[in-house]
């Protein structure tokens, strides 16, 4: 079983392998780069793939349409709000596409103009 490493300990089941932000996950011929985005829970990770046609985004419940995730305290937002902006809208392009945990998908160039009122709003 794999499980983020901040999340493996608090697992019922042993974790097999510990993910770290920048590792890499395989899935038959599929490459899946580990994202951490610390904040909703200690151990949330995004998956991105490079699809061939571009980036694919699997963003659980950190990043959806409209903004981030509910988090359970300011400083748990900074990290996630840093996280979301570092890791992905830093790291990929406007056309990557994000799949949310639910809802609707988005792209992150869609969603870049919002990133400074998200902040500001604080969720």
């Amino acid at each position: 079983m794999l499980a983020a490493a901040a999340a493996a300990d608090d697992l019922p089941v042993t974790a097999d392998v510990r993910l770290q932000h920048g590792d890499t996950v395989s899935v038959g011929s599929v490459s899946l780069t580990v994202v951490a985005l610390r904040g909703h829970t200690p151990g949330s990770v995004a998956l991105a793939v490079d699809t061939g046609a571009g980036i694919a985004l699997f963003t659980g419940d950190s990043l959806f349409p409209g903004g981030v995730g509910k988090t359970g305290s300011p400083e748990d937002f900074a990290w996630l709000i840093d996280d979301v902006e570092n890791r992905l809208f830093g790291a990929y392009p406007d056309d990557a596409v994000v799949h949310p945990g639910h809802g609707d998908s988005t792209t992150l160039g869609t969603e870049r103009p919002s990133l400074r009122t998200w902040r500001a709003r604080g969720w």
